[in-house]
């Protein structure tokens, strides 16, 4: 095997390194002192603090230095931990031309003029846009260590950032942390981002991007373990005219509830709980946690439905489905005690016989069971038949209960000429 020769070298001879080679020495501390330089020359003038950085990412490696220059950008300098500003290098170590220099009282109109500053800076160099998001997230671990003006500049400005699609909203979500819960600050602050968009943007919009995010998921979590109550957070928020968002935060509470109630009745269920003592304890739940009797009556009937295991036979199902729900009548009656409740109790059969094939024929049992048993009354039934409260199905199950029906008007008929007689 033929070997490689090496060819011979001169003595003396240096090795030329090409310049693209040469690893450049990493010096946040030297690019801070050249930003700073470039913007104090600006003064607050927005827009030769747009022309400044647009051009100095030409000469300055705003891909290397990305995180601090937005550091500089809202802090004035270089971020360290604490929150507080590095004094490293030879200086100046801040600026006067960043957010946190802004007017204590919170101008919008100045902040806005710092959002442009910021689209027209990740509209010149896109790369900086996830740096820019990573580095917010970062930031916002500081706010405990800001004073409450800059954590005000700071809300606001993230209320543009999050409105305008620089931010997302789940970026927020940082802020779930026991040392900023603790002290009310991660709620604080998520109060006034809210507020600043409000007064910006509208509830609407406020409302539709909290919803789209699925940020009301989490709100609970932002309240101290010391005063973690609904009525806290409920009146957190009223007091700071967020009743919008507080009603989506009230709607993901009771949905959540209801799914709670629905283990708890399952779980007990399956251990064969006595009903009187299971009718007990979901009334308690109920009243605790403001769920309607109507909605209870519904999550009773979708838990009794999925314990068994049905017959796939249309002829065989309708027995199964008649036999399986007379041993739980006196746990419908408990909560099937209004109109509105019976009504959505007879819906919600309708809806399950619609939507399971094989019950398509089992509606007119199951109805007549309920009627029987006290549990759906017959004012109840007539309402239904009369009125289109949910068409999917409903001239079938008409067609099924019209023989019911002709009987109760003959009653009626029979006990009103009975009543004229005496």
């Amino acid at each position: 095997m033929s070997q490689k020769v090496e060819k011979p070298v001169l003595s003396g001879q240096r090795i030329k390194t090409r310049k693209r080679d040469e690893k450049e020495r990493y010096d946040p501390f030297g690019f801070r002192d050249a930003i700073i330089s470039g913007l104090d020359k600006c003064a607050n003038d927005f827009e030769a603090i747009s022309r400044y950085l647009d051009g100095a990412g030409n000469k300055l490696d705003y891909r290397r230095y990305g995180e601090a220059l937005f550091d500089i950008l809202i802090a004035g300098g270089i971020l360290v931990p604490g929150g507080t500003l590095s004094q490293e290098g030879d200086g100046p170590h801040q600026t006067d031309a960043c957010i946190f220099n802004a007017s204590d009282e919170v101008n919008m109109e100045e902040m806005k003029n710092w959002e442009q500053v910021f689209i027209k800076l990740m509209r010149r160099y896109k790369y900086l846009e996830k740096i820019f998001q990573d580095e917010i997230k970062k930031i916002l671990m500081f706010v405990k260590y800001f004073k409450e003006t800059d954590r005000k500049k700071l809300a606001a400005m993230l209320s543009l950032w999050i409105s305008n699609g620089s931010v997302p909203f789940q970026s927020v979500l940082v802020l779930n942390n026991s040392h900023l819960i603790k002290d009310h600050l991660a709620l604080d602050f998520l109060i006034n981002i809210f507020k600043y968009w409000r007064t910006e943007r509208g509830a609407n919009s406020l409302s539709s991007a909290v919803k789209k995010a699925n940020l009301e998921q989490y709100f609970s979590t932002f309240i101290p373990d010391t005063k973690q109550s609904h009525v806290y957070f409920k009146t957190a928020f009223q007091e700071n005219g967020l009743d919008e968002v507080l009603k989506l935060y009230e709607d993901q509470h009771q949905q959540a509830a209801k799914k709670e109630l629905q283990i708890t009745l399952a779980e007990a269920l399956s251990e064969n709980k006595p009903q009187r003592e299971l009718i007990a304890e979901i009334k308690e739940i109920a009243l605790r946690d403001n769920i309607q009797e109507h909605e209870t009556v519904c999550i009773i009937w979708t838990t009794v439905m999925d314990i068994p295991e049905w017959s796939k036979k249309e002829e065989l199902v309708t027995d199964q489905a008649v036999r399986h729900l007379n041993h739980y009548t006196v746990l419908f009656q408990a909560f099937a005690t209004g109109q509105r409740a019976e009504l959505s109790l007879l819906l919600k059969v309708q809806e399950y016989c619609y939507s399971n094939m094989t019950f398509m024929r089992a509606f007119q049992k199951i109805v007549m069971l309920f009627y029987k048993n006290d549990v759906i009354s017959e004012q109840t039934i007539l309402k239904w038949y009369k009125q289109d409260f949910n068409v999917k199905g409903k001239m079938m199950f008409v067609d099924q209960m019209r023989p019911f029906m002709e009987w109760l008007q003959n009653a009626e008929v029979e006990s009103d000429s009975e009543a004229e007689s005496d």
